[in-house]
């Protein structure tokens, strides 16, 4: 694949011409009252393609509203990012994606170094081009499904060495060949390879390798990264759950002056209260005035309270791989389309959503309801493609609402609100309202 090179003198396949370039020179493979605030930048003197806007801060908890001014256009923060993992949404087309108000997406550096690979990228211009998308495009590393997708991948100091999916012969990728292709790729916002393993792992000497590893390649990402000045490059924070470690990589982290800050290593398993504290920790001792990215996060409780923590970003699969199971995300909870009941429910998705599948056809929508779903979900595609439509703008939808929450310093009510609907017949967990508690909000 375009991601690596071969670790000897294998048959090479994928990575043809970057395996060639000598190393180091790849090409591209918490608070006040709210109040309006002037466009305040990095002091920074490295080269940069985002400007930071913080607009608002809630007056009780440590959410604020910004604005991401970013190559391909602004993006409203907090906000959510759908995950086009093969430069397309399943179920969506790029005008569809465009209709829910989506302006940045995340692509998967691993499937794209795949496939269509770097020479591809490289002779149409970059995954924009390839995907006929004229907004903000962020690029993980390759180095999460590296680990968790690939048997028998090991990490060393020079990279992360795995078998090839496509005939099992050794391979390695390095920082600098992540960044080779993510330059290739052309994202608005690139990640570093980043040491990462299971945060509930009970290997402490392992974990501070990890962070410390993180760090190390992090100097070395910055060195390959050959467009700082249109596309940006965010570290990463790494520790497990151990909060010492988290503290000594934001440390380490701020002291490199990347364009954005990126809180992973999370979503692995790890209770949800030691999630909160975690993101917590990190946000109290990162700049204000840069973007703060916590990766892998979804559900919608879980972004709730993370923006409460102070987080603006947040991204994961599960939106459009659950409405594939046939299940719709609702301000009251998902629904499991699939279920009988639903059989003769001739109501929308959700009253009052105002995305292309809920939305009454006078109204310019296709007016789906339920029963429809129901009678689609288990044998036809469109099914799970008008449920992505509705679970996707849901998520769009609740990241605006949050934000002129805090805009409008509201933002306590709105979580209450959100809580008192969202768990109605269950209760609030508890992870939460510790949380909550801890940054001010009672619910």
């Amino acid at each position: 694949m375009q991601l690596a090179s071969r670790v000897t003198s294998l048959r090479f396949d994928i990575l043809t011409a970057a395996s060639l370039r000598p190393s180091f020179s790849f090409r591209p493979y918490a608070f006040g009252p709210v109040a309006n605030m002037s466009t305040s930048t990095s002091t920074s003197t490295k080269p940069s393609a985002l400007t930071f806007d913080l607009k608002a801060r809630c007056s009780t908890s440590k959410a604020r509203a910004s604005i991401l001014h970013l190559p391909h256009g602004p993006v409203e923060l907090p906000m959510f990012m759908p995950v086009a993992t093969q430069a397309s949404l399943k179920g969506l087309t790029p005008e569809q994606l465009e209709e829910t108000g989506c302006r940045l997406c995340l692509n998967n550096t691993y499937h794209l170094g795949l496939k269509p690979g770097q020479a591809v990228l490289d002779a149409i211009g970059g995954a924009h081009k390839l995907q006929g998308w004229d907004y903000n495009i962020l690029t993980d590393s390759g180095g999460f499904q590296m680990v968790s997708l690939l048997k028998l991948a090991k990490i060393t100091e020079e990279g992360v060495r795995f078998l090839s999916p496509h005939d099992g012969s050794p391979m390695l990728l390095t920082p600098e060949h992540s960044m080779s292709l993510q330059n290739s790729i052309g994202s608005d916002i690139m990640m570093q390879l980043d040491d990462v393993i299971q945060t509930t792992s009970p290997d402490h000497a392992r974990m501070k390798e990890a962070m410390e590893r993180s760090v190390r390649w992090l100097d070395r990402c910055i060195a390959a990264h050959k467009y700082p000045e249109r596309q940006n490059l965010f570290c990463i924070i790494q520790g497990g759950l151990d909060l010492d470690l988290r503290r000594q990589c934001c440390e380490a982290m701020v002291e490199r002056d990347t364009p954005g800050i990126a809180i992973g290593g999370l979503s692995g398993g790890e209770a949800k209260s030691e999630f909160c504290k975690v993101v917590d920790t990190c946000t109290d001792l990162l700049p204000e005035q840069k973007p703060r990215y916590v990766m892998g996060i979804g559900y919608p409780e879980d972004i709730v309270v993370a923006v409460a923590l102070g987080a603006d970003m947040f991204d994961c699969v599960w939106p459009t791989r659950t409405a594939r199971f046939g299940n719709a995300i609702t301000s009251c909870g998902v629904l499991n389309l699939k279920h009988s009941r639903y059989a003769k429910d001739f109501g929308p998705v959700e009253e009052d959503c105002t995305c292309t599948c809920c939305r009454p056809k006078e109204d310019g929508g296709l007016g789906i309801s339920r029963a429809y779903i129901y009678h689609l979900a288990a044998k036809e595609t469109v099914g799970a493609h008008l449920l992505t439509m509705h679970n996707v703008h849901h998520l769009l939808s609740l990241m605006r609402r949050a934000r002129n929450a805090i805009l409008e310093d509201r933002y306590p009510e709105f979580v209450r609100s959100f809580f008192a609907k969202y768990f109605a017949d269950k209760g609030v967990p508890d992870w939460a309202v510790d949380a909550l508690r801890g940054v001010g909000i009672e619910i």
